[in-house]
């Protein structure tokens, strides 16, 4: 709440809604001892908890914030001015790693696409993310029936009613909930996945739209016949079913390498070069096999909230 209250924009236009999720600690005190209006809600989705959060709110435009972000200083003047094109109806930015992020969150981080520019998208993380209110209640808002990807189902529903969702790299957004492990990773997808199919189905009908479920798609149905191959038999089969599921993670984790890359100025000896390069394509690789295998086993297992804030 810090560096929301830092923001170069005027206090008094500034409305801070704190959903409070059954918390066990000082945070509702803090909260209210910096002027935000607390709601305690000990049940609901993260959907619905949203929900509760926007209908108490009072502006024209509502942001969503996180509790483990912290936001730029000009994050609050950024969305309002690109707000203000009565086409836009929302906008955000992806998440930034947190400045002390070890080798599996820098990986991780990876994984985000970051425009250099401000560009129309799809999707955008509902943790770092402004809308319009009458486009947001337009279209009922997130879906509470919804365990996760409620932003991504909320960004299909905006689309489809002919507005536009804006990507904005001024929109700086740091987030300390990266997964600090390859288990934080396994659980933290396994419970992203849940609602994956679902919502991805219900969005615009491309190829690209798509990729994210019949990827998780594809690898489970190899893990699947690698199995069935090994029971009936067939090693040679079942070995190749298993080096095909891990072949989108390979091309996954070469696009990781390039963003790192091109973000990457120094200039290490040709030796050192050599074993940072081999270190961090095994490290890139693992975070991508973790992350797909996860999300493909979420189609038969259902990951919570709970575990994975555990991990």
């Amino acid at each position: 709440m810090r560096s929301i209250l830092a923001n170069d924009y005027p206090r008094e236009l500034i409305e801070i809604i704190v959903v409070d999720n059954g918390s066990t600690d000082e945070s509702a005190a803090v909260a209210r001892d910096g002027g935000a209006i607390v709601l305690r809600c000990d049940s609901g989705s993260v959907a619905e908890l949203r929900n509760r959060g926007a209908r108490a709110a009072l502006g024209s435009i509502i942001a969503f914030v996180d509790s483990d972000h912290e936001i730029d200083s000009l994050w609050i003047s950024t969305a309002v001015a690109i707000l203000a094109n009565p086409a836009i109806a929302a906008t955000g930015a992806a998440y930034l790693a947190e400045p002390s992020a070890n080798w599996v969150q820098l990986q991780y981080d990876r994984l985000r696409d970051r425009p250099a520019t401000r560009q129309d998208v799809n999707w955008l993380g509902s943790g770092n993310f402004a809308v319009k209110r009458l486009p947001f209640e337009s279209v009922g808002g997130f879906n509470p029936r919804l365990t996760a990807c409620e932003d991504v189902d909320l960004c299909n529903r905006l689309l489809g009613a002919g507005h536009r969702i804006v990507a904005d790299p001024g929109l700086r957004s740091v987030h300390f909930g990266d997964p600090r492990t390859l288990k934080a990773l396994f659980l933290g997808e396994l419970w992203r996945g849940r609602d994956n199919l679902r919502v991805t189905f219900s969005g615009p009908r491309t190829l690209r739209h798509f990729r994210s479920a019949l990827i998780p798609v594809t690898v489970l149905a190899l893990l699947a016949g690698g199995l069935l191959a090994l029971l009936i038999g067939y090693p040679g089969l079942a070995l190749g079913c298993s080096l095909l599921s891990v072949a989108p993670a390979f091309l996954k984790a070469s696009h990781m390498l390039q963003r790192r890359r091109r973000q990457d100025n120094s200039v290490p000896s040709p030796v050192r070069s050599v074993m940072v390069a081999g270190r961090r394509a095994i490290e890139a690789l693992a975070v991508a096999v973790v992350f797909d295998m996860a999300r493909a086993l979420a189609l038969l297992a259902r990951g919570s909230h709970r575990a994975r804030r555990s991990a």
